[in-house]
């Protein structure tokens, strides 16, 4: 018998599997489950987006594109990030990837050698350590702090500073938290890192998704410009999810050896979606700022519930989750999330899905309809009364 166990690799082995789908796939299990777990938006992608697609297709356009993406297409992403955050780059500077996920996994194998450490705040995405395991390096976690608003600060990231640090990953707009770094947040960052040999990953995929304030990314510092890689996409902004579109834009010395990578792996993204993001990027302001008013209303809708229930939830500034403090249960995460599943049907995800810090919270999405919203808020409080 073959010893497939012996034939594998050792780290592909040890990543660590994804929380979130673990209860995806219970939840697929269970008809009448009302799930608050996967941030996918509810709106239908924008008519003009669809279109172009039709239309590309209709016309023929059914062939791979340059390994980097669309000259248009970048193009559109420079002129995009110049308008919305006063970046400048060249189109040479751009690659398009299936997804931001794809993004982040080429610019963490572009260059991490073995041992080399990444700085991750957490609780953060799901991705961020199993790509950096994989490849052989360290990922070194700092846990944010509720009372911080989860906003990492620069002292806990020149703690973590080692000989052996390559990358920081900066998550902000932050999944799960939906914390948002200020400013002067990111001044002090920029102190730390401006004379380091250190690459910061700035995963933006929620920059268009904030309340009250405008995001700002670290890119935007001048002394930070050539030591950032901003990951961006249209899944969250432009609610195109199974579209998987992204992109990253950093030094072309990185993205080069980026698009090597991409091009081994998966040659270029769907030509299709292509042609819909640049239309996206051009034309759709106007459904984006809709869909940020109607995710503006469910936040707060969200928040003002599960305090009222007494789970305290402070106020994200960004994406679309909240995360509750869920200890006043004198449960786990996991528990917690298990049993409102198994008595209410009603699935969200455990905190530590995140990240160890994650313990003691769980990760709602609010990228849902408010009447959906509503029923599961009424069965959170239920389950709530029920075990007290």
């Amino acid at each position: 018998m073959t010893n497939y166990d012996k034939l594998l690799s050792k780290s592909a082995k040890a990543m660590r599997p994804s929380g979130i789908r673990r209860f995806f796939d219970l939840v697929a299990e269970m008809p009448e489950c009302i799930s608050l777990g996967v941030g996918e938006p509810d709106f239908q992608t924008p008519w003009d987006i669809r279109d172009a697609a039709i239309h590309s297709l209709e016309i023929g356009r059914t062939k791979y594109t340059a390994n980097s993406g669309l000259k248009e297409l970048r193009l559109a992403i420079v002129e995009w990030l110049k308008r919305k955050y006063q970046l400048e780059y060249s189109y040479e500077n751009v690659i398009v990837t299936v997804g931001g996920s794809e993004a982040i996994d080429l610019a963490i194998r572009a260059l991490l050698e073995k041992d080399e450490e990444v700085i991750i705040p957490e609780p953060c995405y799901v991705s961020y350590e199993p790509i950096t395991t994989l490849v052989g390096g360290k990922p070194v976690p700092i846990p944010t702090k509720e009372e911080n608003d989860f906003r990492i600060t620069a002292k806990e990231i020149e703690n973590a500073i080692t000989d052996k640090t390559k990358i920081l990953v900066l998550s902000y707009p932050n999944n799960p938290t939906g914390a948002v770094l200020r400013h002067e947040d990111l001044e002090e960052i920029v102190e730390v890192l401006k004379d380091k040999d250190i690459i910061v990953i700035s995963d933006e995929i929620y920059s268009e998704l904030t309340y009250g304030m405008q995001f700002e990314s670290i890119a935007q510092f001048e002394e930070m410009k050539d030591k950032t890689i901003v990951i961006n996409g249209f899944s969250k902004t432009f609610s195109m999810t199974g579209w998987r579109l992204g992109y990253a834009v950093g030094p072309k010395e990185i993205i080069d050896v980026m698009t090597k990578i991409h091009q081994s792996c998966i040659m270029a993204a769907p030509t299709t979606s292509q042609y819909a993001g640049i239309v996206a990027l051009r034309d759709c302001d106007n459904d984006v700022e809709e869909m940020r008013k109607q995710y503006d209303l469910r936040r707060q809708y969200c928040v003002r519930k599960l305090n009222e229930m007494g789970l305290h939830t402070f106020e994200p500034k960004g994406a679309f989750y909240v995360f509750p403090n869920i200890t006043s249960s004198g449960m786990s995460s996991e528990e917690f999330c298990e049993k409102l599943l198994e008595s209410k049907q009603v699935a969200i995800i455990p905190g530590t899905a995140f990240g160890e810090s994650g313990e003691g919270f769980a990760r709602i999405s609010y990228a849902y309809s408010l009447d959906h919203l509503k029923e599961a808020m009424k069965r959170i409080k239920e389950f709530l009364e029920e075990i007290k």
